[in-house]
């Protein structure tokens, strides 16, 4: 065919059949239109791929398909523009485009329709569009009537694929899309996905309508309502705070007053109360805040202001706390604990006393397992209080202490306002669980909102963002858990009294076990006493050889999975009752031992050491081991250790080199490498208690002295030999006694610290007290200050092999 105008198209795209007004104003287009009115009134309408505003359109900027249309209608002149009315013919494919005479020219092909569809499928095809489109229709909120009545009359299926493309509200790429289609049924399937997917938009935006029409309409009805309401009040001569419309009447007013009277709130904050009843009224059902105020005045009405346990509710009261009974009450839940159980009682004392409950804030101390969260429910018992427990742990957020402020939907009180809530009374026993494992993020500090909580001298007038009001929390009985006080801040630690408890022993815990555990779960697990019987020696062995821990909770899980592996086979017909649990079977039940004696080797070769350490879940033993090596002087540290036992091994080195030089007067430190390490190697490991022990080491290995297996030690050394004290001493003396260890080497300043020693621990354990570095190395390698050797108490390095020989 022979080139032919070119009409750029901005927003829309021409399809045939079409009829379609347009405005001509760009020189080019104008150019165009000119030429086509005057050799036949024939101009290819082409779409643009991307907005041409501003500038002049070139052939790069056109699609290579666009209509063959006829212009029937011109009016305006080239001076001001033209607006033409366009019919499309047919679709046009471009082979080239070409600029002259101030406009685009094309040259291409007629694009003729590809029809191999058959008349069934025609016919589906035809079908489907006109529902569709139908649908469509019916979801605008236009009158669309009469186009329905179009589409339902149109037969030609191409036709209709144009007439649907060009009424609908889609982007331009895609109507360009549907044009550049050759074949009928691959136009309209795409067509009818298209149209598929304005049809769900359209329904949901529908929805969207109806329920904005009818929350209005809500809104509307209710404001004429109200404004009725009030001119009745105005006639009948009633002031706005006699009747509580806003929230259902003048009986829920009633009712809201009637609750804030009973609450029994302090003068300033049932004048809170009122003001926000009165608020309530004026804001109506339909503010967002209404749900706000109800919630805040709930609260206000739930809240415990004077009411309190029957043990704190007056002076005669506390004149009636038993000591006996809560002593027994003690004693019957908890074994040993002594220390805890006796600053109790004490506490109660002084508040039968002073007939008042407030008092100091406790803080329990211990390694996981030892009964602290539970000791708190004791104690509530004791007292004859309500128990409440909040757990701190990953605590992030200030306002999870001290509330939200009522500034937003949603806010909520504090967790301390929400335990008071739930307890009741004003006067419960509050544990505040893992205070040591409180975070601090960008929302704020939580440990600095509990300085307030846990002061008894400000605590008293105690205010929540939420609540806004003071609320009296002196009455409270707040104790604390912790696993270790390293990471509570000072302040908050400075508000509290520290109660330590140390892990159990062997003796606590089958106390603990028989008494408490294996009845527990014998309850949980349906069985009783008479079907299964655990024996004190098989009890024994699980302590020993199945658990390794301060507290019993790892003991009560291997109680558990005792009753559960026996449960069928109390269950078999035949079954001897009771079924016993002895040693023998525990390797079945249980499995492989999981701990062995860590002293069950006799012999340790030189350069060998047990110290004793302090981790947060109680006591553990610590070898030390030393290596000789040829090297450059060097001394090199592995395990993991912290900056404090890097130092401490420096200072051994120090001393020994220093103190025993004339022992080993031909060995060149500086052409050996001597390479300490203390497993386990993935843990790491720090504190101020192993520095006898890395001296030791290193002493040992120098000499060729081996350590006895069975001696253990704990201190710290200066750099002038002297050894200090350091803490933890009942946990290390504690795991010492568990691990098997006989002698135990302590600084002369930590024999007082004995005396929390269990007697039973203290009696299998043969203590030294030391104040030099001397005196260890002679009890640990028998060498006295003058460099002799004592063979009673440690052997050379040919005995060690002699003996080495001997046990092979």
């Amino acid at each position: 065919m022979k080139t032919i105008p070119v009409l750029p198209i901005k927003s829309t795209v021409i399809y045939p059949g079409s009829a379609v007004p347009l405005r001509v104003g760009r020189t080019g287009s104008i150019a165009a239109v000119q030429k086509a009115y005057d050799t036949g009134r024939t101009i290819l309408a082409v779409s643009e791929k991307v907005d041409t505003e501003g500038r002049d359109v070139t052939s790069n900027d056109l699609y290579s398909v666009g209509t063959l249309s006829k212009i029937e209608k011109l009016r305006g002149d080239p001076q001001n523009g033209y607006q033409i009315l366009l019919r499309g013919i047919s679709r046009y494919r471009v082979n080239s485009f070409e600029n002259s005479e101030n406009h685009i020219w094309a040259d291409g092909d007629v694009w003729k329709e590809i029809t191999d569809d058959d008349q069934s499928t025609h016919k589906a095809l035809l079908g489907s569009l006109k529902t569709l489109a139908k649908e469509i229709l019916e979801l605008l909120p236009a009158d669309t009537k009469q186009l329905a009545e179009l589409v339902d009359g149109i037969e030609d299926l191409s036709f209709l694929a144009y007439l649907c493309a060009s009424n609908l509200e889609i982007e331009k790429s895609l109507k360009q899309e549907v044009l550049e289609t050759r074949a009928i049924r691959d136009r309209v399937l795409l067509l009818l996905g298209i149209m598929q997917n304005l049809k769900n938009s359209l329904e949901v935006q529908g929805e969207i309508r109806e329920k904005l029409s009818q929350k209005m309409g809500k809104f509307q009805r209710e404001a004429i309502l109200r404004e009725q309401l009030k001119t009745i009040r105005e006639e009948l001569g009633e002031s706005e705070g006699q009747s509580l419309g806003g929230i259902g009447g003048g009986a829920n007013k009633e009712e809201y007053r009637k609750k804030i009277d009973e609450a029994q709130m302090p003068e300033a904050v049932k004048k809170v109360a009122l003001e926000e009843l009165n608020r309530l009224e004026a804001v109506g059902n339909g503010s967002p805040e209404t749900h706000v105020i109800r919630n805040y005045l709930d609260l206000l009405c739930a809240l415990p202001w004077s009411k309190s346990s029957a043990s704190s509710g007056a002076n005669s009261s506390f004149e009636a706390l038993d000591l006996t009974s809560a002593r027994e009450t003690l004693d019957r839940d908890h074994y040993g604990l002594e220390p805890i159980k006796k600053r109790v009682l004490q506490h109660l004392a002084v508040m039968k006393l002073k007939k008042s409950g407030r008092g100091q804030i406790l803080l329990f101390v211990g390694p996981p397992g030892v009964g602290k969260t539970s000791l708190g429910q004791s104690i509530a018992k004791a007292m004859g209080r309500k128990f409440v427990r909040g757990s701190l742990g990953g605590v992030r957020d200030d306002a999870e202490i001290r509330g939200h402020r009522r500034t937003y939907i949603g806010a909520m009180p504090g967790r301390i306002i929400q335990g008071i809530k739930r307890a009741g009374e004003n006067n419960p026993v509050f544990m505040l669980d893992e205070i040591d494992k409180l975070g601090r993020g960008f929302q704020g500090d939580p440990s600095a909102a509990l300085l307030e909580v846990l002061d008894p001298e400000q605590n008293n007038t105690f205010l929540d963002h939420y609540l806004d009001v003071p609320f009296d929390l002196s009455k409270v009985f707040f104790i604390a858990t912790a696993n270790s006080l390293d990471s509570i801040p000072a302040p908050l630690l400075d508000r509290m009294e520290v109660v330590e408890l140390s892990g159990y022993t062997t003796a606590e815990k089958l106390h603990i076990a028989k008494n408490h555990l294996i009845p527990k779960q014998l309850e949980e697990h349906g069985l009783t006493a008479e079907q299964l019987v655990l024996s004190d020696a098989g009890v024994l062995k699980v302590i020993h050889s199945y658990t390794r821990e301060a507290g019993v909770r790892d003991l009560q899980r291997k109680i558990a999975t005792l009753c559960r592996s026996l449960a069928e086979k109390v269950l078999e017909p035949n079954a001897e009752l009771p079924v016993r649990v002895e040693v023998e079977s525990l390797d079945e039940l249980l499995g492989a031992e999981r701990f062995v004696h860590e002293v069950a080797e006799r012999l340790s070769p030189p350069g060998v050491a047990t110290g004793l350490a302090w981790t947060p879940q109680g006591g553990e033993i610590l070898f030390i081991e030393a290596n000789l090596m040829p090297g450059k002087g060097q001394l090199i540290l592995t395990g993991q250790l912290g900056d404090v036992m890097k130092e401490s091994t420096q200072i051994a080195l120090s001393l020994v080199r220093s103190r025993l030089a004339h022992l080993i007067p031909s060995f060149e430190f500086e052409k050996k490498d001597i390479h300490v390490h203390v497993p386990a190697g993935a843990i790491p490991k720090d504190g101020p208690s192993a520095g006898i022990t890395m001296l030791t080491t290193i002493a040992s290995l120098l000499t060729g002295r081996s350590v006895d297996s069975k001696l253990a030690m704990t201190g710290e050394v200066t750099l002038r030999g002297a050894v200090m004290p350091v803490g933890g001493i009942k946990e290390k003396v504690i795991a010492a006694h568990r691990s098997g260890i006989e002698r135990v080497i302590l600084s002369k300043r930590n024999q007082k610290d004995l005396r929390d020693v269990p007697e039973e621990v203290r009696s299998a354990l043969k203590f030294e007290f030391v104040e030099t570095a001397t005196e260890v190395l002679n009890l640990a390698l028998g060498l006295n200050e003058g460099g002799d050797f004592n063979a009673q108490s440690g052997s050379s390095s040919s005995d060690y092999s002699h003996k080495r020989q001997v046990a092979e």
